[in-house]
């Protein structure tokens, strides 16, 4: 795929993320890992609705700047879940509402942030972890992600927002939506003792789609 083409994409998936309503303003940001270890990258203080292809920032492998505006505050975090995760050539970093509104709940386990409610949370994310609050674009966030050893390619920053990876962008894209998804369901069925899946449908998903999921994932845990 050319270069213009995934220019394109970025504007097309920030777009259509912007306008229904899963990040507002100019929050948000986007990033494509490119052949040559250079990245792709939205820039600072831009809505992801009015993206221009020719403005987004280019970076080489070593992390400068090459071409486009300045790009957003959030590299740290692009840099760290990229060096953890391999096989990542995209991550979305949102401040959607439901995601945002679960991190901020006392319950919440670190190493689980969301129950098992639907398959298709568990086959775009993998499960989620939550990581303590940091300043936008505080360099200590690296840190926070690389202590995650590479498990979850879904992460969610304390009173922040998502930021997940995936081999394409239209798999980070898929995945941030179904986390969001399955954040709103956790707080509409919050102290109602919602049926989740069982251990054993957790094992059957796993081994028919070949998931790879922290074990902390295959339990069961509540809506309390």
């Amino acid at each position: 795929m050319s270069e213009s083409k995934q220019r394109e994409d970025i504007c097309r998936h920030g777009r259509s993320l912007f306008e229904r309503g899963l990040t507002p303003g100019s929050s948000g940001n986007i990033s494509l890992r490119l052949p040559d270890g250079g990245w792709l990258v939205t820039p600072t203080n831009v809505s992801l609705g009015f993206l221009d292809p020719a403005r987004i920032s280019r970076l080489d492998a070593a992390g400068r700047v090459v071409s486009g505006d300045k790009p957003t505050k959030e590299i740290p975090l692009h840099t760290a879940l990229y060096e953890s995760r391999a096989e990542a050539r995209a991550i979305v970093h949102l401040h959607s509402t439901h995601a945002v509104a679960v991190s901020m709940l006392p319950e919440i386990d670190p190493k689980a942030v969301l129950p098992p409610l639907t398959p298709y949370y568990l086959m775009r994310t993998g499960g989620t972890a939550l990581v303590p609050y940091y300043r936008p674009g505080d360099p200590a966030v690296a840190d926070a992600i690389r202590g995650l050893a590479g498990k979850y390619a879904s992460v969610l920053l304390a009173n922040h927002g998502p930021v997940v990876a995936g081999e394409s962008l239209e798999a980070a894209v898929f995945a941030t939506e179904e986390l969001e998804e399955t954040a709103k369901l956790y707080l509409l069925l919050r102290n109602l003792n919602p049926r989740q899946l069982s251990p054993a449908q957790v094992a059957d998903l796993v081994s028919h789609f070949g998931l790879t999921l922290p074990e902390h994932d295959g339990h069961a845990h509540g809506c309390s």
